[in-house]
């Protein structure tokens, strides 16, 4: 077991606030991302839960046992917390082989020989690197160094693995592969993992929950379907997605059947069901639609749409620029003053100035207060296919 608890956690550096009551659980198994931008205190989190950072205020638990009391300045030493942590650098012995780099912590921990070299070929096992045992990290590559160092955390069967943005240093491929390699890790072993990342892609595709930070503060904590469908604010809804979500201001009012927008695209109504209704005000307000630009449908003029059931936004709109490219295309319309970006799989060709219809579900729209920036209607991700 390791669920870890903090709670109203505050970290300072000097007079810099860097976690502001900070309040996260993490479940045992969660492979759990702290995503956002440089400097919004992922890292400062990580440090914490590992114990290389006290912070001045809150508790943290792990399995019920408290190993952070700010109150009683008690901080269980990072040895004692049965965790390993892999940084961004790979912190690899040079003059020791791979299999002396995994059974270094194993040896301090007083281990026999021979449980030594059987968790460390478990470990270059379940991290396909056997083969690389007796060489030493200077005649391997990237890649293969960043496996070594996540085989030597995982070499001791720790509760709880930290990896701090361990992909970094790697090129766009060997990204995409120890993505692949980590996230069958995680189901393999059943590990608690926390990592931390500014990449949204690695938290997205790899992640149980995704914890999103803006400037010391925790944004949002969920699932990553619902935090790429749902953004808690306008800035979470920036910050995801790429290409980046479309921002259409309009006015919005709620009505019996749940609320009403206007705006350079037309008149539409939302159903209740999807509405936070706390977020919105009465009487007539302004509000920012977010529309993703893969929810974004072309038919050119004389194609029918495809029959539905879902109730669908359909404009007429102009083609402002084409952008091919290769697996996908990204498209550039323009309602009246409004500007859509459409993203479409495959290679698709417009000519400039092309009158086409552009439609969307009302499902997959999320509307936005302007004034508070806060989520008043969500998208569901139920119905996906038109």
């Amino acid at each position: 077991m390791s669920r870890i608890e903090l709670k109203n956690i505050d970290k300072f550096y000097g007079s810099n606030h860097v976690l502001k009551d900070l309040s996260l659980t993490i479940e045992d198994g969660d492979f759990m991302t702290l995503l956002g931008p440089s400097g919004c205190g992922k890292t400062t989190t990580l440090r914490v839960i590992s114990g290389l950072e006290r912070p001045q205020a809150g508790t943290m638990t792990i399995d019920g046992n408290e190993v952070i009391n700010c109150e009683t300045a008690f901080y269980l030493p990072p040895s004692k917390r049965n965790l390993n942590l892999v940084f961004q650098s790979y912190a690899l012995w040079p003059h020791m082989t791979v299999f002396k780099n995994i059974a270094f912590g194993l040896k301090i921990k007083k281990m026999s020989s021979k449980e030594i070299e059987q968790k460390v070929h478990n470990a270059l096992k379940t991290m396909r690197i056997s083969e690389f045992a007796d060489r030493y990290p200077n005649e391997l590559s990237g890649g293969q160094q960043q496996r070594v160092a996540i085989a030597r955390a995982i070499a001791s069967d720790p509760k709880l693995l930290l990896l701090d943005e361990p992909l970094s240093n790697l090129d766009a491929k060997l990204r995409i592969d120890m993505r692949s390699e980590l996230k069958r890790l995680h189901i393999e072993m059943g590990t608690t993992i926390i990592y931390v990342t500014h990449d949204q892609v690695e938290a997205l595709t790899m992640s149980t929950k995704i914890a999103l930070f803006k400037e010391g503060v925790l944004s949002q904590v969920t699932t990553p379907i619902e935090l790429y469908m749902n953004p808690i604010d306008l800035s979470a809804a920036d910050f995801i997605g790429n290409p980046r979500i479309n921002f259409v201001p309009g006015t919005a009012k709620k009505t019996a059947d749940g609320l009403a927008v206007r705006s350079e695209l037309g008149e539409m109504v939302f159903h209740k069901d999807n509405m936070t209704e706390e977020e919105t005000p009465d009487g007539e307000f302004a509000c920012i639609m977010g529309i993703r630009p893969e929810q974004i449908h072309i038919a050119r003029k004389g194609e029918d749409l495809p029959e539905t059931k879902e109730d669908r936004l359909i404009v007429r709109a102009k083609v402002y620029t084409t952008q091919p490219a290769g697996s996908e295309t990204l498209v550039t319309l323009k309602v009246g003053q409004a500007e859509l970006l459409a993203k479409e799989i495959g290679i698709s060709e417009y000519g400039t100035d092309e009158e086409v219809t552009a439609y969307v579900g009302l499902r997959r729209i999320n509307v936005y207060n302007e004034k508070t920036t806060r989520l008043i209607k969500r998208a569901t991700s139920k119905h996906l296919h038109i």
